[in-house]
């Protein structure tokens, strides 16, 4: 019998399966009492599991990252599915298909990867086009970029996540540019590619999806501002020729800018063109695999709606369930 992914769960389901273990915490409740909150996966998705009257030797008995063989019961908690572990035990790497926990295939990542450099090669500035020749000859950098995530919990929450969703991005500005004129294609295309860089480095993707020190100090916006300058210096020797000052400006404001509000975190508002677009058409690709995500997991599979989300403030329509 194959497995059953988490995706497949529904409501006061037994569950005897393996999955990949992250964001582990022994907490007290109430009494006093400990028990043990961990975060379960596998390729389709996440749940989170609690285990009551949990002991500090059975929360060392694994580390995040390690594979766990839980037993359990699934059950509706404030609108999400979560899983009552009764029994959790640490599984070896070696007794593990690696495919049911990774998302996308190398075979996706390569196609992925392939279609990033053929935008990047159609870009008709050559101080543009010599940047990102640059990004692209950099086998460590390209490396990292092809697994990293695009975040630890929100979107494209998974390794080659940050490649599925920048090439997704450059795909729309791509068809975008052309209905505006005045945009500058080759500036909002390089700002789609360069505008989540510092994730790289940034977050930690070995198995569990966490924040590095610097990430969690610094950030990804400064970072992939210091990446950026690092990168025009090679092109500048690759070249021969100064990187024009007023394209840098641009493509740091675009990074900088593209959380597009304050209260997103966002140091700076978009305040040209190419970064206004960016801005949205960033906001888009998040907001709709996001709302996607939501429609895929719900637990509430007998009705038209899915059950409210407090984070969206909102049910979303799922469409009419055709009676049995």
């Amino acid at each position: 019998m194959g497995r059953r992914f988490v995706k497949e769960l529904g409501q006061q389901e037994s569950v005897d399966e393996v999955f990949l273990a992250s964001g582990k915490q022994l907490r007290p409740n109430r009494n006093g009492n400990l028990y043990l909150q961990v975060e379960l996966s596998d390729r389709t998705g996440a749940i989170s599991a609690r285990m009551w009257n949990a002991t500090e030797s059975l929360y060392r008995s694994f580390d995040n990252g390690d594979y766990v063989r839980v037993c359990g019961t699934t059950q509706l908690y404030q609108g999400s599915l979560q899983l009552i572990a009764t029994r959790l035990t640490k599984v070896f790497p070696e007794e593990v298909r690696e495919e049911d926990f990774v998302p996308l295939p190398s075979t996706a990542l390569e196609k992925l990867v392939a279609r990033l450099s053929e935008l990047l090669r159609s870009l008709e500035d050559p101080q543009l086009k010599t940047l990102a020749e640059c990004f692209l000859l950099d086998d460590q950098f390209m490396e990292q970029f092809a697994r990293a995530p695009a975040g630890v919990k929100h979107h494209h929450a998974y390794q080659g996540g940050l490649l599925e969703h920048v090439v997704n991005l450059m795909e729309v500005a791509n068809r975008v540019a052309p209905c505006y004129p005045q945009i500058n294609r080759d500036l909002l295309l390089a700002g789609a590619f360069l505008h989540d860089i510092g994730k790289v480095s940034e977050l930690s993707y070995q198995r569990e999806l966490a924040y590095t020190d610097e990430g969690q100090l610094i950030g990804h916006l400064v970072m992939g501002v210091g990446l950026l300058d690092a990168k025009v210096r090679e092109a500048e020797r690759l070249s021969g020729e100064a990187f024009p000052e007023d394209l840098l400006l641009r493509l740091k404001h675009m990074i900088v800018s593209h959380h597009g509000q304050y209260e997103f975190g966002s140091p700076k508002l978009p305040m040209t063109l190419e970064a206004l677009a960016l801005y949205y058409l960033d906001s888009l690709d998040a907001k709709v695999f996001a709302f996607h995500q939501q429609l895929e997991d719900d637990p509430n599979v007998d009705s038209s709606w899915t059950c409210f989300h407090p984070t969206l403030g909102r049910k979303l329509f799922k469409g009419i369930v055709a009676p049995e």
